[in-house]
């Protein structure tokens, strides 16, 4: 577990690292140059996992399973919110489900914890949650990434997804998502690309989506504007910030 300055969540846990390209939202993925920079530092877990193309980190489709933090989540007293695997997709096609339901049952021991998955790929989620030993675990957040109108049918498929909580990352936001429709979706992070390579997102791509969730019922929780210094960019929206959670009853 390490602590985190993500703002939605309180902490990260990765049971698995690596990760492959898959759409235009990954270009400049964060946890690829940060697991560059691990396996650097000698990190035999991110060994392997990246390599330079075009003058920057990349993955190289390899998937490291992480036994032994399994049981991790155990050990943390405090109950926190807890993003799972910021350096890869638990629902990657080379992680099995046999694996999968051993994070699941490490989610379902430690009720105190609230536990947000992202996922590119919500069809292989839906699928794999879809059957046994898999269980809607009140404690446990299902969500999907989208970066523009290209990937919006991933909202149709994460809301086949059975779950107690279903939430959409836009971000980093590069194109407008105003076709698509959030109902069934409890919470929305909204939020631009950071980095030396960051692309621009525009106000009124955030101000369709802050419309779309005050249709649907959705929470909304604006993120960061982005670009190449985020701290200065800030994260206010129309003179606000905007923390919304969707809303949710602990079981602790």
């Amino acid at each position: 577990m390490a602590e985190t300055s993500i703002e939605w969540t309180d902490a990260t846990w990765n049971p698995v690292a690596g990760c492959t390209v898959l759409t235009a939202g990954c270009t400049n993925c964060y946890a690829m140059r940060m697991a560059a920079r691990l396996d650097a530092m000698g990190q035999k877990k991110y060994k392997g996992l990246t390599r330079r193309s075009g003058g920057r980190a990349v993955w190289t489709g390899k998937i490291r399973l992480d036994e032994k933090s399994l049981t991790a989540p155990h050990s943390w007293s405090k109950p926190r919110k807890v993003f799972v695997n910021s350096m890869s997709d638990l629902f990657h096609p080379d992680v099995p489900a046999d694996f999968i339901a051993k994070v699941w049952f490490s989610m379902k021991e430690t009720p105190r914890h609230t536990y947000q998955i992202l996922t590119k790929r919500p069809e292989r989620m839906a699928e794999v949650l879809s059957k046994p030993p898999f269980e809607i675990l009140p404690n446990v957040w299902l969500g999907t990434s989208i970066e523009d109108g290209r990937v919006l049918s991933r909202l149709d498929d994460i809301r086949r997804v059975p779950a107690a909580v279903r939430f959409v990352s836009l971000e980093p936001l590069i194109g407008s998502v105003a076709a698509g429709d959030l109902s069934g979706i409890h919470w929305a992070i909204v939020g631009g690309e950071s980095g030396p390579r960051a692309r621009e997102m525009k106000p009124e791509w955030v101000d369709e989506i802050e419309s779309m969730c005050r249709r649907s019922g959705t929470a909304f929780f604006f993120k960061q504007w982005g670009g190449k210094n985020k701290k200065a960019a800030g994260r206010m929206l129309n003179g606000q910030t905007y923390d919304e959670m969707p809303q949710v009853q602990n079981s602790y």
